[in-house]
């Protein structure tokens, strides 16, 4: 406020200087003569209108500044608030779309990943990977060290596969991973490179003791007339047959081609 009613204040001197020399320069300029009341009457006058006229001009201008200053700032902290809500929301999709314990895609999200690797490549292989022996562990040992368990084979599963790679956990103990583009001699490296990551798990229940961990893996390779139900269910029945080989092995579409 002090600073407005300084403005107005040397705006309304500055007018009355201004109006003051005006009269002097004017009025004997056509004859007139120039009276001490005249002059006060010119000075007075000018500063009784432009005084208040300047204050009310310069506090609209400040409201109106001011008032300038709260709509950015709300925009700004509008804008804020939108970022952090869209890192919010981007978050919690991105969470919607995992495994809470694995960390690892979720079935809905797997398979929705797989359209759309579908559109970018007509080939790869599918893995379904099943941790054996499991419900030992639960009866044995109690969910804890089941939860413990599984993180550790979920692990080696994300150690094994190749950068791009999809991969989640589709069941209670059973991961899928689709390893787009490979051939069956890749997707064979790959599957034995994560057989063997869980068999070299130390995993220890407690009381000293260790147990050994091991996954079952069924192949299925990617043919254009295969849908993907088709392909998981091929891959699922080879699962099965590597479970009734013994476990703890890979079984692909060729028998000699399985590794143990």
């Amino acid at each position: 406020m002090k600073k407005v009613l300084a403005k107005a204040t040397l705006t309304a001197i500055l007018s009355a200087t201004a109006s003051l020399l005006l009269v002097l320069t004017i009025v004997p300029a056509i004859g007139g003569v120039v009276e001490g009341s005249a002059l006060l009457m010119a000075v007075f006058c000018t500063l009784a209108i432009a005084l208040p006229g300047s204050a009310y001009t310069f506090l609209q201008k400040k409201k109106l500044a001011d008032a300038l200053g709260e709509v950015t700032a709300a925009h700004e902290r509008l804008a804020r608030a939108h970022a952090e809500l869209a890192h919010a929301h981007a978050q919690l999709a991105e969470k919607a779309r995992h495994d809470d314990m694995t960390g690892l895609l979720n079935r809905e999200s797997f398979f929705t990943a797989l359209k759309g690797t579908r559109r970018r490549s007509d080939t790869g292989v599918m893995l379904i990977i099943d941790a054996d022996h499991f419900k030992y562990i639960n009866d044995t040992h109690g969910h804890a060290q089941r939860d413990v368990a599984l993180l550790m084979i979920a692990e080696a599963i994300r150690s094994g596969v190749r950068a791009g790679d999809i991969v989640g956990r589709i069941g209670g103990e059973e991961f899928a991973a689709f390893l787009s583009g490979a051939t069956q001699d890749e997707a064979l490296i790959v599957a034995e490179r994560i057989r063997l990551g869980v068999e070299g798990l130390r995993f220890s229940p407690g009381e000293g003791k260790y147990l050994p961990l091991s996954v079952s893996i069924g192949a299925a390779r990617l043919r254009p007339h295969l849908s993907w139900s088709q392909l998981m269910r091929e891959a699922d029945s080879r699962l099965y047959e590597a479970k009734a080989r013994g476990r703890n092995r890979v079984v692909f579409e060729n028998p000699e081609k399985a590794a143990a």
